[in-house]
């Protein structure tokens, strides 16, 4: 079981979600991010990510971000639980 823990912090946000509208932004794009994130510790083991946080962040919708987190769970890197969310593995 994983304990939930804070957002994402704030200066990562700032760090690696730029604001600037990027046409490459695919589902590919967001899991390469987010699987660098991890990998390098930016998120921790346990760290809640929240959905629509990231896609709001990237600035893109909310489907690219969902296919990343299916990818990212089929290696292992996040787990969901139930209704509770997606948490860094």
């Amino acid at each position: 079981m994983v304990k939930a823990a804070n957002k994402i912090p704030e200066e990562v946000i700032k760090e690696i979600f730029p604001r600037k509208l990027v046409r490459s932004r695919t589902s590919d794009w967001v899991y390469s991010q987010l699987k660098r994130m991890i990998l390098a510790g930016k998120l921790k083991q346990g760290q809640r990510l929240i959905l629509e946080e990231i896609s709001e962040n990237f600035n893109i919708s909310r489907v690219p971000v969902t296919a990343a987190f299916f990818q990212l769970k089929k290696e292992g890197l996040i787990i969901s639980e139930g209704r509770k969310g997606s948490f860094v593995a």
